[in-house]
C-alpha cells in the first residue's frame, strides 16, 4: 500500500559518509578506465610513429583522437566527483565539530548545575566560625605547652653574674679541701679518725688470747 500511495519508506536515509564512500568508489572506477585509455593511446602513438602518411595512418590517428576525447571526459568527471567529495568531507567535518561543540556545552551546563547545587549546601559563615574555633584551640594548646615547659627549680630573676660568682666560690672551696687532704697525708674520709679500723680476724685472735 505504501508503494501505491507514496508512503514513507523504512529504509535509512544516506548520510554524508555514505555519499563520500559512493563517490570514492566512482572515482576509483574512473581511474581504472583512464588507465586502460592511456595504455591504448600509448599503443596508437607507437604505431603512428612507425607508419607512413596515408589512409592507414589516418585511420589509426582517428582512433587515437577518439581516445583522447574520452580521456578528457573521464578526467572532467573525476575532477567533478573529487570536488563533490571534498565539499562533503568539509561538511562532514563541520557537522562533527558542531556535534562536539554541543556535547561540550551540554557537559558544561551539567557541571555548572552540579556546582551550584553543591555550593548551595555550603554555609560560609559556619566555615569561618569553625576556622576561628580551630585557631582558638591551637592558641590554647600553645599556651598549655609553654606553661608545661617552664622550669620550677631556677628562678627567672637570677643573673649570670651571680652564677659566675657562685661557680668561682665553689672552685675555691674544692681547691682548699684538696690542699688540706694533701697536708695530712690521709684521705679526707680518714682524717677525723684517731684509730685505724679493726678487722674481723684481729678481734677473733684477741678473744682467743683472753680465753687462754
Amino acid at each position: 500500500m505504501n508503494r501505491l500511495f507514496g508512503g514513507r519508506s523504512n529504509e535509512p536515509k544516506p548520510n554524508l559518509n555514505d555519499a563520500i564512500n559512493s563517490i570514492e568508489e566512482r572515482v576509483s572506477s574512473i581511474d581504472v578506465k583512464l588507465t586502460k585509455v592511456n595504455t591504448e593511446l600509448s599503443t596508437y602513438q607507437q604505431k603512428l610513429s612507425r607508419m607512413r602518411d596515408g589512409p592507414a595512418k589516418n585511420a589509426v590517428k582517428q582512433k587515437a583522437m577518439k581516445l583522447l576525447k574520452q580521456r578528457k571526459q573521464l578526467e572532467a568527471q573525476k575532477d567533478q566527483l573529487e570536488s563533490q567529495s571534498w565539499n562533503m568531507s568539509q561538511a562532514s567535518m563541520t557537522t562533527d565539530n558542531l556535534k562536539n561543540t554541543m556535547i561540550t556545552v551540554s557537559a558544561m551546563k551539567s557541571a555548572n548545575k552540579e556546582l551550584k547545587k553543591t555550593y548551595g549546601k555550603i554555609d560560609i559563615d559556619k566555615i569561618e566560625s569553625l576556622q576561628d574555633e580551630m585557631l582558638d584551640l591551637i592558641d590554647k594548646s600553645n599556651e598549655l605547652q609553654d606553661s608545661l615547659a617552664q622550669s620550677y627549680d631556677v628562678p627567672d630573676d637570677i643573673s649570670e653574674s651571680e652564677l659566675d660568682a657562685e661557680l668561682d666560690a665553689l672552685g675555691e672551696e674544692m681547691d682548699f679541701d684538696a690542699e688540706l687532704g694533701e697536708s695530712n697525708g690521709l684521705p679526707s674520709y680518714l682524717q677525723n679518725n684517731d684509730e685505724l679500723p679493726t678487722f674481723v680476724d684481729e678481734e677473733q685472735e684477741k678473744k682467743e688470747e683472753v680465753a687462754a
